[in-house]
């Protein structure tokens, strides 16, 4: 990336820091907060990003007052007792040289009263569509409060050496909610016009600076467009990103799109969103502003970011979830390494899934995401004695124990009963919005091919031909097989799995029904793929609505959107009896009540699996060390069987 590194390994000053590069690693929750303060697990987590070169970390939100607590793992800044936490981050991320910025912030009307059995405030008495309580409309004292706590949280980060804060006013803050008129219908001094809205923002700014002083960092981050009924719009950022800069008292503007509970699935897009599909809103704040503006939305790679720079959309790039996946991101691209950047998938299954699981923060293809001091970088140690390893299946978990036990310095074979290595993968990237899931096997296979594996496809190892190699331990991931047995007549000619449909080994009929058992993108990929074919295509799902696991990943509103215009019809809480000649009988489940759907032609089913394990069991007790991983283990998603390539790469 030698042409790309004019801008985005340039030096750039905000406020009292020169920051060494435009690469920004922005807030984002972790859930990896203990007993409400910072714990030993964020230390290591922001260190492995500092260490990879980023140019600013800036930590997850702070709370500033004890009304705010929306979700469990919440760092209670409010507390002095943060203070030492705070000292251990800072310290250790300062040790690599990069400096590090504390996000602030108090939820408003984004939460409710579970934890604190206290009611929300809220600037109105406007109910939140995902917390559905109505919020105490805050009277005047309780905004000095808000005030007060914001300074002395600040003045908390300044003690816990923090080069500065990061005023959350975007996508979850009782700030935004005072900017915005679909939230303020305040009558006072509060509400109104911009300038009364920002009365707000503009008071806890003066008071930050009143207790921490010119020196210490200040940044703001406002939301470009709430993407909601009378909600903040462009025109309005702009306008108060010039008043803000007017005022003289802040250093930067981060941008952000979409509110955290109305259009959570516009802040952290998924694959089926482009890339930079939110700078316009930095693009129009940086023509209208002379401070640093940061960027964002889904920049994936260093050659993106570039563009970014040299585009003039804006002046620093925030780059999350390709940090997530990769913390030496950085420093391979100023390296020139881009290729050997692990790509994010923006698939949101571990890092953005995990979290609304109430779960900590972890990565579907980096096992170290969260347990960096475990797994990090460094930690890969040389095998004491190197093994003759075979390693059967070359799936995602086949491959990721490979390339472990390789880079241990194991001597390692690899067989793949199929042509191409990847495994299910490549059945999944057919479907053309999942086309970026091809980069979990891209990166592996990008790794693979710089260790000296020795690679055998299309060869169904047995297992004679795994003894005749007179292996040291032999890994088997040989994957998992339809279940063909999942109701009477799921073995019938006209029925397919949702594999063989990608795969291409059954041509369906112009009517399709789905039965989905498994609420993910099996189902409601392959429906697209079909209704985009000319299929009639119906889901039937026994689940409160059809692709109800897509809601976690962020993925499910825009494939209503995309459903609808496919004419694909949706048949929640039904459980199928039986299936013969193309004819489903199935159950109402809360009322009972029997149904027979209409004749279709294919019958596609997507139900959990059955583990290929047949390999395992004989060549058990005939080898000195034998492993099942992945999905001949147990039929999962793609992060169990990375989770297992690692820690078997690990432990042979």
């Amino acid at each position: 990336m030698k042409q790309g590194a004019r801008l985005l390994f340039t030096p750039i000053k905000v406020g009292s820091l020169t920051l060494n590069n435009r690469i920004v690693f922005s807030a984002h929750l972790t859930n990896y907060a203990e007993g409400y303060m910072p714990s030993e697990r964020h230390v290591y987590y922001y260190r492995e990003r500092a260490r990879g070169g980023a140019g600013l970390i800036i930590t997850e939100e702070h709370s500033t007052h004890p009304t705010d607590h929306p979700y469990e793992k919440l760092i209670h800044a409010f507390n002095p007792a943060v203070i030492p936490g705070y000292r251990q981050i800072t310290a250790t991320v300062h040790a690599e040289g990069t400096p590090i910025l504390a996000q602030i912030n108090h939820n408003g009307g984004q939460s409710s009263g579970m934890f604190t059995r206290l009611p929300a405030w809220a600037p109105s008495s406007v109910a939140d569509p995902m917390f559905r309580e109505v919020p105490k409309a805050v009277e005047l004292e309780d905004i000095q409060e808000i005030i007060a706590g914001y300074a002395q949280v600040a003045f908390h980060t300044r003690l816990g050496g923090f080069d500065g804060v990061e005023l959350q006013c975007s996508h979850s803050s009782i700030v935004r909610q005072f900017l915005s008129r679909h939230n303020n219908l305040r009558t006072d001094g509060y509400g109104g016009g911009l300038e009364q809205r920002m009365r707000l923002l503009r008071e806890i700014i003066a008071a930050i600076r009143a207790r921490v002083g010119r020196d210490y960092v200040l940044g703001v981050r406002l939301c470009g467009d709430e993407l909601i009924r009378d909600g903040i719009v462009l025109d309005e950022a702009v306008a108060a990103a010039r008043i803000l800069e007017a005022d003289g008292l802040i250093d930067y503007i981060n941008t952000s799109i979409g509110t955290a509970t109305h259009t959570l699935y516009m802040i952290e897009a998924s694959m089926h969103i482009p890339p930079g599909y939110a700078l316009f809103i930095s693009s129009a704040i940086r023509k209208a502003v002379r401070l640093p503006v940061i960027g964002v939305g889904r920049i994936k790679d260093p050659i993106q970011a570039e563009r970014v720079l040299q585009e003039g959309h804006a002046d620093l790039v925030g780059i999350v979830r390709a940090q997530i996946a990769d913390p030496e991101f950085a420093r391979k691209s100023r390296e020139n390494r881009v290729e050997d950047i692990r790509l994010c998938l923006s698939c949101n299954q571990e890092c953005v899934g995990r979290m609304g699981l109430n779960r900590w923060m972890g990565c579907i293809e980096t096992p170290a995401t969260g347990r960096e001091k475990e797994l990090g970088i460094g930690t890969l140690k040389p095998a004491p004695r190197p093994k003759r390893v075979t390693v059967v299946g070359g799936g995602p978990a086949g491959l990721k124990a490979a390339v472990i036990a390789a880079r241990r310095g194991h001597r390692v074979t690899l067989y793949e009963r199929q042509p191409e290595l990847g495994g299910q993968v490549n059945l999944a990237v057919k479907v053309t919005n999942r086309a970026e899931f091809g980069d979990l096997v891209r990166n592996l296979l990008h790794e693979l091919h710089q260790l000296d594996v020795t690679v055998r496809t299309g060869v169904a190892a047995d297992a004679e031909m795994v003894l005749a190699e007179q292996p040291d331990a032999v890994v088997i991931a040989t994957g998992s097989t339809p279940d063909r047995n999942a109701f009477p007549g799921a073995d019938g000619p006209e029925v397919a799995d949702v594999t063989d449909i990608l795969a291409g080994r059954v041509t369906p009929g112009k009517r399709v029904m789905i039965i989905d058992r498994l609420g993910f993108h099996e189902a409601t990929s392959v429906a697209e793929y079909l209704a985009e074919q000319g299929c009639r295509v119906e889901i039937v799902t026994p689940t409160l609505y059809v692709g109800q696991d897509l809601g976690v990943t962020l993925d499910l509103e825009n494939w209503y959107r995309r459903a609808r215009q496919l004419n694909i019809i949706c048949t929640p809480n039904v459980s199928v009896l039986n299936a013969a000649n193309g004819l489903v009988t199935a159950v109402h489940n809360y009322s009972g009540q029997i149904i027979t759907f209409d004749p279709v032609d294919t019958i596609v089913l997507a139900v959990q699996r059955r583990a290929d394990a047949g390999l395992y069991f004989a060549l058990k007790g005939r080898v000195p060390e034998l492993h099942r991983i992945g999905d001949a283990l147990a039929p999962r998603r793609a992060h169990a069987a990375i989770i297992e390539g690692e820690r078997v790469g690990r432990a042979l």
